[in-house]
C-alpha cells in the first residue's frame, strides 16, 4: 500500500510531516525507532474503512519531519510536539495508538494529560528499564562519535541487521520495504540525524520516571505485543498489564517487534474492536 503524500505543519517552530484522512472517530498513530509513519501503511486503510479519522505523523527528527540540530527529539521532547499537533488538528481528545518509543510518548501523555486521551493502545512499547539494549548503552556511553562517523555503507549494513531483527518473517524486511525504512538514514545528513536525533536519546529515564504513575492511568488501555519480539521481551508487556488498571494484553503469535509488518490485519482488528468498544 502506498503511504501517500504528507502535509507539513509548523509545530512549535518545526516542520512536522503529517496527514489526516477519513472521517469519524479520531485515531492518532505514533511510530517508533528506527522507523517513521510508513510503518502504519497496511493498518491505516483498514481503520479508514472502519469509519475512523486517522491522524499520523513523523516524530520530530524522524522521517520527513524537520531534523534541526538544536531540537529536543527525546521521548520527553516529543510530548509537547504531540500536544501541539492535537491542538492544530482540533482534537480535544483522541484514541492514541503508539509503538516502540512512540508508545512511551503515548504512556507519558496518558499520565500527564489523560484528558487528551479517549484510549491508549500501546504496541511493543519501550517501558521501565527495557531500553536501550546493553550494546546501545555502551555505544552511547563510549563510542557514539565513532559510530556517528561510520560510512554510509557500514550504517546501511548495521541498520539492515537491526531491521531484520524487528520481524518474525525475515523475508518481509527486504526489497522496497527495507529500502523505505533505510531511506531516511541515507546520505551524510541521514547518518548524522540517526545518531543525533535517535540513538543519542535512547534513555530509559523517560519511562522509568513514570513507572510509579502507571497505576493512576484511568483510561481504556490495551497492549498488543509480538510473541517473538527480539527487542522488547513479552515479560515487559505482562508487567505493564499488571501495573495499568484494567489494561488488557494480546500477544500475537509469529510476530516480532514491528508488529504492523508481521500482522497488520490483526493489529487493525484489535484497534477497531477496542476503539469501538469504548463507545468512540
Amino acid at each position: 500500500m502506498d503511504d501517500g503524500p504528507f502535509d507539513h505543519e509548523v509545530i512549535n517552530g518545526y516542520r512536522i510531516a503529517c496527514t489526516a484522512r477519513g472521517a469519524g472517530i479520531p485515531v492518532v498513530l505514533i511510530h517508533g525507532t528506527p522507523s517513521h509513519a510508513y510503518i502504519w501503511r497496511n493498518v491505516e486503510p483498514r481503520l479508514l474503512a472502519a469509519g475512523f479519522r486517522v491522524f499520523k505523523y513523523d516524530l520530530l527528527g524522524f522521517g520527513a519531519s524537520e531534523r534541526p540540530l538544536n531540537a529536543d527529539t527525546s521521548v520527553g521532547g516529543q510530548g509537547p510536539v504531540l500536544e501541539a499537533l492535537l491542538d492544530r488538528w482540533g482534537l480535544d481528545r483522541a484514541h492514541i495508538v503508539a509503538h516502540d518509543i512512540g508508545g512511551a510518548v503515548g504512556l507519558r501523555l496518558a499520565v500527564a494529560h489523560p484528558e487528551r486521551c479517549l484510549s491508549l493502545t500501546a504496541i511493543d512499547t519501550v517501558s521501565y528499564d527495557s531500553w536501550p539494549s546493553e550494546t546501545w548503552r555502551r555505544i552511547i556511553r563510549e563510542h557514539l562519535d565513532t559510530y556517528a562517523a561510520m560510512s554510509e555503507e557500514a550504517l546501511r549494513d548495521m541498520l539492515t541487521r537491526q531491521l531484520c531483527m524487528t520481524v518474525f518473517d525475515k523475508a518481509a524486511m527486504s526489497g522496497d520495504v527495507l529500502d523505505a525504512y533505510l531511506g531516511p538514514h541515507a546520505g551524510s545528513l541521514g547518518r548524522a540525524s540517526f545518531f543525533h536525533h535517535q540513538v543519542r536519546h535512547y534513555d530509559s529515564r523517560y519511562t522509568e520516571e513514570i513507572t510509579s504513575a502507571l497505576g493512576d492511568i484511568a483510561l481504556p488501555t490495551q497492549i498488543l505485543w509480538g510473541a517473538e519480539d527480539e527487542w522488547q521481551p513479552v515479560a515487559y508487556a505482562k508487567r505493564l498489564v499488571e501495573d495499568i488498571p484494567g489494561a488488557t494484553l494480546t500477544v500475537i503469535p509469529k510476530a516480532g517487534h514491528f508488529l504492523m509488518e508481521d500482522a497488520p490485519e490483526a493489529v487493525a482488528e484489535h484497534i477497531i474492536r477496542f476503539v469501538q468498544g469504548t463507545g468512540g
